[in-house]
């Protein structure tokens, strides 16, 4: 299969980004002309291309993608950066609602100093984290927001990161297929105004946090009246934080 005709078929199944895609499918096949037609066809399907090559690109890194686990997205690349940059030194990050652990890997990446935790409530998640995280040194484990957390990391976070879900419950079937089909509800899902779980991030960052800590939580530009509100609601002061280049939108929060 020539590379125009891979990007002719790839376009027709409407990937808006055909010549990309089909250079990473093409680089996972390494050669082999099944293998590229096997994952040609599962991404024409439908499948996110980051489960068919079996990886997604994020800070740099390479996180392992599965399916069943949500993918995580370049716009929270943001997240992970701020996070590295206010984390003092030889201090604790927790990225919470972790998915796969791009944040944490990104972190622990960019900061060998910080210690790093992250925590997710899909064993599924978990260990596909675990394994990511295993050659930064970080550590990820199964919890309910902080709930499993150790105690001792009460009141001694200096950053805690989040991309909880935050698509409104109607507007999830309104998602790209390779998402919704694909992905697991409950990491897409924010709840009727998108804010639900942002909410109890907040709420587990008053636990957590030191007294100058911070708190990163992902959302959108059109959600994000809603999560300073949640924010504020939880007793913190929040702003906002935008980064056109990859169109992310955070609130940064402190007690």
């Amino acid at each position: 299969m020539t590379d125009d005709a891979l990007v002719a078929r790839l376009r027709a199944a409407g990937c808006v980004f055909a010549e990309e895609e089909a250079a990473a499918l093409s680089s996972s096949a390494a050669g082999d002309q099944e293998a590229l037609e096997r994952m040609a066809v599962r991404r024409i399907a439908g499948e996110p291309l980051e489960v068919v090559v079996g990886y997604a690109e994020f800070a740099g890194l390479r996180i392992p993608a599965v399916a069943g686990v949500f993918v995580p997205r370049v716009r929270t690349e943001f997240v992970a950066r701020l996070a590295a940059d206010l984390a003092p030194p030889s201090s604790i990050v927790v990225d919470m609602c972790c998915g796969s652990g791009a944040i944490a890997a990104a972190v622990a990446h960019a900061r060998p100093d910080v210690a790093v935790w992250a925590a997710d409530i899909d064993p599924a998640a978990i260990a596909l984290a675990t394994k990511t995280l295993a050659a930064f040194g970080a550590r990820a484990l199964v919890s309910d927001m902080d709930a499993a957390l150790p105690a001792s990391l009460r009141g001694r976070v200096a950053v805690l990161a989040s991309c909880p879900p935050y698509v409104p419950t109607e507007e999830v079937a309104l998602m790209p297929p390779e998402a919704r089909d694909h992905e697991p509800l409950a990491a897409l899902d924010g709840g009727s105004d998108g804010a639900a779980m942002q909410a109890r991030v907040f709420e587990a960052a008053l636990r957590l946090l030191t007294p100058d800590g911070v708190c990163i939580v992902e959302t959108s530009h059109h959600l994000s009246d809603a999560t300073l509100a949640a924010a504020t609601k939880a007793g913190l002061t929040a702003r906002l934080e935008t980064d056109e280049d990859v169109d992310a939108v955070v609130v940064v929060a402190r007690r």
